[in-house]
């Protein structure tokens, strides 16, 4: 434990702890795909039916993630969460109804039935912990060093991601007080993304040679095989960041090309069935790396948000308006927009990285109905930026 940490009072220490739960925003926000795959992956690898992400609150405990169980949240009294980020290092119960810990507790003396739990405590670079990344069943069972390990290297993932999201809005609040500041808040921000884009690629690769040792000791059976797939699930979404970076040697790029390969990978990514499509109409034209990256963000931005909205058909169209000036589309036959949308009143992060690029290209933002009886289109026009 951190030395600081240590002369604290238990009310002192849960009051800074709680801090750190406010000062990293996760609390309420809607589900999250980077994180549902983590509990999925979580689950599969330790072969329970249950993988939870929690945050414990003041009163409560909350699932930021929750595979194989519905609930959203519990009362932090009878949480074993609770107790987990009393704990330094794994709490692991193997067999609930006899461990004096938990005989007690009303998820294992009760209707719930909880007889095994193992928790890794989701640790701040500060040494306050948040919640756990955990796994739950309904019968006892025995765990290896190795598998401990492999879930520590997911709440790993967990914490950068969180870390991630926090610097993203510390940067984004910078950007909004540091106008007069361009040059600079522009410098920051395309270091902030080349750091998250790095950063998200070895969380991904981490979780794919984890994902791989577990299938070379399952080889041959059914596990192994949908471990596989979901390795390959994980390295499309690794492609897909892949093609949002250009070689820093490489001034312009053909956009039409770039949009191709992009949709492609995002295809594969977010694609729920064979009816689901991402359509591209794009004209030839070679534009600075540097739009070239901003519009692939863009189009990621909104076609994930057009998938989790229901969409299962998006056009992606770049149209030349005159010799100078380019429009971005993208068009989807999703549930439409909220009554009374306005993207810098969103909140959600993605509205205002979306903003946020839009200005960066020097471009104009607009948004309604699609051209068919349902869905939104986007639309961006920008001009092309001397190199």
């Amino acid at each position: 434990m951190n030395s600081t940490l240590a002369v604290l009072s238990p009310d002192e220490h849960e009051a800074q702890r709680m801090q750190s739960v406010r000062r990293y925003d996760i609390l309420d926000t809607p589900p999250d795909g980077s994180f549902d795959h983590v509990t999925e992956v979580a689950a599969r690898l330790m072969g329970t039916p249950i993988a939870i992400i929690s945050i414990v609150d003041a009163d409560r405990i909350w699932f930021k993630s929750h595979h194989g169980v519905e609930v959203a949240q519990i009362a932090r009294e009878p949480g074993l969460c609770a107790s987990a980020i009393m704990h330094d290092g794994p709490w692991l119960v193997g067999n609930a109804p006899l461990d004096p810990r938990t005989i007690s507790n009303p998820l294992v003396a009760g209707e719930f039935g909880l007889q095994f739990y193992l928790g890794i405590p989701l640790e701040t670079h500060d040494g306050f912990k948040l919640g756990t990344l955990c796994v739950l069943d309904f019968q006892p069972r025995s765990v290896s060093q190795d598998q401990i390990a492999n879930l520590q290297g997911l709440a790993r993932v967990v914490m950068d991601q969180l870390e991630l999201r926090l610097t993203a809005r510390q940067s984004i609040a910078n950007l909004s007080v540091a106008v007069e500041q361009k040059e600079a808040a522009l410098a920051q921000a395309k270091l902030m993304t080349q750091e998250i884009d790095h950063r998200v690629l070895n969380s991904l690769g981490l979780i794919v040679s984890l994902l791989g040792v577990q299938s070379m000791q399952l080889r041959g059976t059914p596990a192994a095989e949908e471990i596989t797939k979901a390795a390959g699930k994980i390295m499309a979404v690794a492609e897909v960041h892949k093609h949002m970076q250009t070689d820093s040697t490489v001034n312009t790029a053909d956009c039409a090309e770039y949009l191709q390969r992009l949709c492609l990978g995002l295809s594969s990514v977010l694609s729920k069935n064979e009816t689901t499509t991402i359509h591209v109409d794009a004209v030839s034209v070679s534009l600075p790396s540097e739009q070239i990256v901003r519009i692939g963000l863009i189009v990621n931005e909104l076609a994930t948000n057009a998938m989790k909205q229901g969409a299962s058909q998006l056009v992606v169209s770049l149209t030349r308006l005159d010799d100078a000036i380019y429009c971005l589309g993208v068009t989807d036959d999703g549930t439409g927009l909220p009554t009374n949308f306005a993207p810098d009143e969103m909140s959600g992060l993605g509205m205002k990285v979306i903003s946020s690029l839009v200005r960066n290209l020097q471009g104009n933002l607009s948004y309604g109905p699609a051209f068919g009886a349902r869905g939104t289109r986007f639309e961006v026009t920008f001009p092309i930026l001397s190199i």
